[in-house]
């Protein structure tokens, strides 16, 4: 089983469910008392938002390739951005180190293509859903993406940085995602990509007429397929 690295700490909400989500996967493939062996650098997500606000994302990618500096040095063999919005400054990171960097946006355009859907929602950020390093990725591997109103996107951002990264659930923002994801459907989509890793934390297969594509779920079941590929 080869080391994965994981950047995290954005939030450290969600990258909790990064470390559940990649063992019980390693132990359902393994069983017993088979876990991952995984080393984890975890960010202070207060810097990198304040650098996110500010579009210095050159200092961002600067801190995160760092990270990956240092999860190389410790052993790691592979790595993980565990969120959706620094998948900007990928580019840096992968430049930064000699082993493969998985993105989350191919995992997640894999498991789509596989159902057969071609047209998709996209919930995240509002970097991730109006910048074009998420979109035209996706765009890219063949399918057509569809986004919420501009008053729905702002909704869905300011519940992602002021409730979920803060580990706050609450139903009345689940009732609005909930009507925001209706509203993509009544459009046309035939999923919905829950583009932030926290969403997952909010609303689950219930709360949609059409499959939900949980990034972190499947960015986390790339890293395990990977590492255990010659096991």
């Amino acid at each position: 089983m080869k080391t994965i690295g994981l950047i995290g700490g954005m939030s450290w909400e969600s990258t909790a469910s990064y470390y559940r989500l990649i063992n019980q996967a390693v132990q359902a493939r393994l069983g017993g008392l088979h876990s991952a062996p995984l080393i984890l650098h975890s960010v202070d997500f207060a810097g990198i938002e304040q650098l996110q606000r500010a579009g210095d994302w050159d200092a961002a990618g600067d801190q995160l390739a760092q990270a990956a500096r240092g999860l190389q040095a410790a052993g790691a063999e592979v790595l993980l951005i565990c969120a959706n919005t620094m998948h900007k400054v990928a580019p840096a990171i992968a430049s930064a180190v000699d082993i493969p960097l998985l993105h989350v946006v191919d995992a997640t355009a894999a498991a789509v293509r596989r159902t057969g859907a071609r047209r998709v929602g996209l919930l995240g950020t509002r970097f991730t859903m109006e910048q074009p390093f998420y979109v035209e990725r996706l765009q890219q591997q063949g399918l057509d993406v569809l986004l919420p109103d501009a008053d729905e996107r702002a909704l869905v951002h300011r519940v992602i940085y002021e409730e979920l990264c803060r580990g706050r659930i609450l139903d009345d923002s689940r009732d609005d995602y909930r009507r925001v994801m209706a509203a993509l459907v009544a459009q046309g989509a035939e999923g919905i990509i829950l583009g932030c890793t926290e969403i997952a934390l909010l609303v689950d297969a219930t709360d949609a007429a059409v499959p939900l594509f949980d990034t972190t779920r499947l960015h986390a079941q790339a890293a395990v397929e990977w590492a255990l590929a010659d096991a």
